[in-house]
Formats: C-alpha cells, structure tokens, sequence
C-alpha cells in the first residue's frame, strides 16, 4: 500500500495529519506523511491529572475484568494487523513481514496479560507467632508513563500497557518524535476495545501525548507518575533514572545493546551463518538485540567470515514494502552518517571492512546502505561503542574463558548467546561464570525475544524487565499483612515488652 492509503486504511482524516509543527517523515523515501500537533508542554499536566483520576476508578475494577478490555485490544489488534503492520513499515522502515511481526508481538503480549488477569498471585507466608497468619497481597501503583524508541514503535508500548491495565493502572505513552503516527493509531485501535467493552473504562486509561524533550521531561519529573518505562539510548537512560529515582519514582529502564554471539568450533556452522545474518542485519541493525560483535574460534574464523561475506553481499536491500526484500532503510540520514563515521574509525583502528557502502541505486530514496562486516584485532572502543546500524565487528579467541572475558568486557549487558554442540561450554556459558547479560541463548542468535521471558539485561542497558514472566511485579506495590487472631500479643523475635 502507498503511504496515503495505509493512514486512510486507519482511520486518519486530514485533520489527524496537517496543522501540527512535527513533521513526520518515512524512511522509505524521506517524504512528509504528515504534520501532526504535538501536546504543549502546559498541556501535560492535565494529562496526568486526567490519568490519576482514572487510576481511582480503574484499581477498584476486579483484575479478570480488567483483562477483558485487554482481550478485546487484542481482537482489535487482530482485526488491524495488516493496516498497523504496513503503518510500522511505512514509519519505521521495517520489512513486511517484520512490521507484521512487531504487531503479532502486541496480539501475543495481550494473550499473556489475560491469563495473567486471574494469577496475580500473592503468598501466605508461615508466621513464629501461634495464632498469626501471614500474607502479600499485589495492588495497583498508579499511572504508568511510557517513552518509546523508533525501532520498535508498537511493541514495547504494548509490553508495558498490557501489563500496566491488568495490574490496575492507566498509561500515558510518549512516542518518539520519528514514529508518532504508529502510536495514534494504537490510540484508535484501543478506543474501539473501550467502546466494546463499557462503563467500566475510565476517560483518561490510555492517552498519547506528542512532542520532544520537554514534553518527556514533564512525565519523568512528575511525582504523580509513579512508574516510568523508558526505551532508548544509554546517554538518555542516564539522564531519565536519576530524575525519576530522585523524586521515589520506579524506573524501567531498557537502553543499549551491544550484543555478543560466541562461535565455538563444535558449531553446526550452517545455523550459525542464518542466525547471524539475521540477528546482525534484520530490521537494518536498528534493533537494541542486534548482534555487533562475533566471536570466533581462531580455527573456524576464516572459513566463517568467508560463508558472511558471500552471504552479505546476496541480500537484498531496498523499499520494504517489496517481496524479496530483507533489508530496508535505516531510520534517517543522520544513522547513516553514524554507520559511515563508526566504519572509519574502526578501519583506523585496523579494521578490515567488507561491505558498508551508501546504496542509492534501486532504492525509493531514503538512507540504505549495506551490511558491514569488519574484522577486527581486538576490542577496540569503536567496538565498545554501540552503533544502532548494520554493523557486525568480528574478532577471534583461543580458549572459551577468553571468550566470555570478551562477551563481557562491554558496558552493556542485553543480550547474548553461543553456538556450540559442547554441553560443557553450554552450560558455563549460561552459568555464574557466563554470560553478564539480562538474556542468555545457546543455539539462537541474540534478536528475536518471545514475550514469555522477562525482556531486559544488566550494567548500563538498565537493569529493567518488561513483557514475560513475573515483569508484572513492576507495575504493583507488595504489601505484607500480618493478623493476630489469638487472644495473645506476643512479640517477633522473641522480644518481651510487658506492660
């Protein structure tokens, strides 16, 4: 679909897609889709007025009923896939099949959130005091704000609204200013599941506000949002932990990866050559999984990089929206001149580059540019340094302990894994040893996480979960309650205080 039938297919008038002072911009060829009005900064404030009115209201909704409006989301995001998929593509830049993807990821997230509806479990706990009873009930915290990156414009949002709606509380979502449409539509797909679902729904359980810097500023200060989910750079997880940590906020915060895959020579060589390519090159390396460092046993290096760069220099690169097409366009010129500075400084530091160059031809316009490949003699701080583009850094070791010294020497710590058919190296690759990072995998390059797990990783990535598991437990206050119902008083630990 071109651009003006996708917003059309969406419910988007002119209205929705003029007057505004934030010009919206596709990847695919740089056109203006829309000028959309962005939420003054004084506006913000009534916002998150409205949001706490209808936390008041929501938290006294009994949590199976509360999933239902998040059942219904997700038959609206059924009914929508295709429309929102395509919109993802057309402001992300993302291949079919991958905007598609991203919105299955929403579907399955609420599937999660339902099932969860009725299993916010708490514990009885054994109390020393005859005739006490122990327990930890979960309750709603209040309203959620949520920020979110470029590169995944739909799906992080629906990782913490789904969860954040069945455990009680009402969300407000900041997208980034390259991808506000995406969310405007979620807004519209939700208020569809909100007609259908009734009264029960407050005004204020889900809003969208637009604008920049200081529009994000108002929701990270404020005291009235008491949890803040964050997606983005680890320069702006600096500045947004310690504003929300300052005033007693809760802070999830989910930043940089510079991902690490180990290629032991027991691999089943074959796997590793497609999980590598398309954990290094998939949604052109604009993913915060994306793998940016391999490391190679030094006696199937040469072999490995040869099967890559046969591999690379295959691919297809151009308009997303065509069959065929595995890697589209990154997400403005700006990364572009990011890719082409961190390829420079890597071959001054004695990189040796395959691939990388600017595309122009046979593309709609646009940044594309091909996938590198760049050997390196050792970790140098370009390779530290994440780069959010197709860049794949390659660099050899001898013995499996150098190996995981190197998976680990990074500042970040999202995700990781290792291909080898040795148990012994996979087992203390996932060990206390092992990896340092929030997500482990044997077999499976390090991109691609099911919302199942809890998704997050360690040292300057955050330290935040969000999706699978018990990520709920982010979103609720633990209270612990104790009751007495002996005709005694007697005292924890054994301590005597008669009076």
């Amino acid at each position: 679909m071109e651009h003006a039938q996708v917003l059309s297919a969406l419910g988007f008038d002119q209205a929705d897609l003029s007057g505004g002072t934030l010009s919206v911009r596709s990847p695919i060829d740089g056109a203006e889709v829309a000028r959309v009005v962005e939420t003054r900064s004084d506006q913000v404030a009534k916002v998150i007025e409205r949001s706490g009115d209808a936390f008041s209201a929501w938290r006294t909704v009994p949590a199976p009923r509360r999933g239902e409006l998040v059942r219904l989301l997700g038959e609206e995001l059924r009914a929508a896939k295709d429309e929102l998929g395509a919109l993802v593509t057309l402001e992300a830049g993302k291949i079919t099949s991958e905007g598609l993807g991203e919105v299955q990821e929403m579907i399955d997230i609420c599937d999660f959130a339902v099932g969860l509806s009725r299993q916010l479990y708490g514990l009885t706990i054994a109390s020393e005091r005859p005739g006490h009873k122990m327990s930890e009930t979960w309750h709603p915290l209040g309203p959620c704000g949520v920020i979110t990156a470029f590169n995944f414009p739909v799906a992080v949002w629906s990782w913490n609204a789904a969860l954040a709606l069945v455990c009680g509380n009402p969300v407000i979502w900041k997208p980034s200013e390259k991808t506000p449409l995406t969310a405007l539509a979620c807004k519209k797909v939700f208020e569809k599941a909100v007609a259908r679902f009734g009264d029960d729904a407050p005004e204020g359980l889900m809003q969208v506000i637009i604008g920049g810097a200081d529009i994000g500023e108002a929701l990270v200060t404020s005291r009235d949002v008491p949890i803040l989910s964050a997606t983005g750079s680890t320069r702006m997880g600096g500045i947004v932990g310690p504003k929300v940590a300052a005033r007693w906020g809760r802070p999830i915060l989910e930043l940089g990866g510079n991902n690490a895959m180990i290629v032991a020579p027991s691999a089943d060589i074959e796997m590793a050559v497609r999980a590598i390519v398309f954990s290094a090159v998939g949604t052109a390396g604009q993913r915060c999984t994306s793998l940016r460092r391999l490391i190679v046993h030094k006696s199937i290096k040469e072999d490995l990089v040869a099967k890559l760069v046969k591999a690379y220099s295959s691919l297809p690169i151009g308009d997303p929206r065509k069959e065929g097409t595995l890697i589209g366009p990154l997400v403005d010129a700006r990364s572009l001149d990011a890719m082409q500075s961190a390829l420079a400084s890597a071959a001054a530091e004695g990189g040796k580059v395959h691939g990388g160059d600017i595309v122009t031809e046979g593309v709609p316009g646009g940044a594309y540019a091909a996938p590198a490949l760049v050997e390196m003699p050792g970790q140098t701080e370009t390779v530290r340094t994440e780069t959010f583009a197709p860049i794949l850094y390659v660099m050899e070791y001898e013995d499996l302990e150098e190996a995981i010294d190197m998976q680990n020497g990074v500042p970040q710590g999202l995700s990781s894994c290792i291909f080898t058919l040795n148990m012994r190296e996979a087992e203390t690759f996932l060990s206390a040893t092992g990896s340092d990072c929030g997500i482990a995998n044997v077999n499976i390059g390090p991109s691609g996480a099911e919302i199942g797990g809890a998704f997050g990783g360690e040292k300057e990535t955050g330290g935040g979960r969000e999706s699978g598991s018990d990520a709920w437990k982010g979103y609720m206050r633990r209270q612990t309650s104790t009751v007495n119902y002996s005709a005694e008083l007697p005292l924890a630990q054994g301590v005597k205080f008669d009076i």
